[in-house]
């Protein structure tokens, strides 16, 4: 059996370490017949944290592309092979990637980071700011402690499949968890907020560390164009005269015009845009930031 990582653990994250643990132990009898030490992940937000772990000491596959978090379509015969020969396959679970639920959820080898009572979790939001009584926001790594968490699990994961690499996996854990907080630190607005419009509400994670505070969306479905009447709610409803409008893709001339007084900032929720997740959660910060005027 493959020896557990040393990784150093704190009491606010020592529970989610022990779940994974068990969770990787419950896989090992898959795994002993799997090419050894390959940690496949689901979609590219997890592989950026996956590689904030390894760096290129055995750094695992994707199963989806970028700008592919599993909402849509279907797994191709490679990825499904991929599974198949991986030692470990690490997912979020289905509430997330729906096209991975048939591949996944009786895979012997596959982990469900959903399936652990752990990281902070927030409801999905109306396009008014309003909760959705029972539901769940899945976008969980746009939250600093959630990413840092999501890390230290990986770290044990790797760990397992590859145990000579184990002291690189949790120093490169904690020098995550350094840079994570030095990110954050770097753009505080000691208490201050600014309000924001969002295309569709996905970056609601993001909020909480960074002074960001929602107003609205315009669609609740970025493949939904936005209604006239949900235009005209946010044009009377507006907390101040500039708004910026956080988008995935470019938001048309025609509702910017009926808006007016609009700026816009268009960022992928998946960290598509960049290779590295500080980085790139660093850089989605700071321009919803910008041009929601906070500097």
């Amino acid at each position: 059996m493959k020896s557990q990582s040393n990784i150093h653990t704190n009491p606010k994250s020592s529970r989610l370490l022990k779940l994974v643990k068990v969770a990787v132990s419950c896989a090992l009898t898959a795994a002993m017949t799997a090419q050894a030490g390959m940690v496949s992940v689901s979609n590219y937000p997890l592989l950026l944290l996956s590689n904030a772990v390894t760096g290129e000491s055995n750094p695992a596959q994707p199963l989806l592309g970028a700008g592919d978090v599993g909402h849509h379509g279907e797994l191709s015969p490679s990825a499904k092979k991929l599974v198949s020969d991986s030692d470990y396959v690490v997912w979020f679970g289905g509430a997330l990637e729906q096209n991975l639920i048939n591949t996944l959820k009786d895979a012997p080898n596959a982990i469900s980071l959903f399936d652990f009572n752990a990281f902070h979790r927030l409801p999905l939001r109306h396009i008014d700011g309003t909760a959705q009584p029972d539901s769940f926001d899945a976008h969980i790594w746009l939250d600093p402690e959630n990413a840092k968490a999501i890390v230290r699990a990986l770290a044990v994961i790797h760990s397992h499949a590859n145990p000579d690499q184990a002291a690189l996996y949790a120093q490169n854990a904690k020098d995550f968890e350094t840079r994570m907080d030095d990110a954050v630190s770097s753009i505080s607005l000691n208490g201050k907020t600014v309000p924001y419009w969002a295309y569709h509400d996905a970056f609601q994670y993001l909020e909480g560390s960074v002074g960001l505070s929602f107003a609205g969306a315009l669609t609740p479905d970025h493949h939904l164009s936005p209604k006239a009447s949900q235009i005209l709610h946010l044009s009377k409803t507006r907390p101040k005269a500039h708004m910026c409008i956080a988008s995935q893709g470019k938001v048309s001339d025609g509702i910017i015009n009926k808006l007016g007084n609009v700026s816009t900032v268009v960022r992928q929720e998946d960290m598509s845009d960049d290779d590295d997740f500080v980085e790139s959660w660093l850089g989605l910060a700071t321009e919803i930031q910008r041009c929601a005027g906070a500097s």
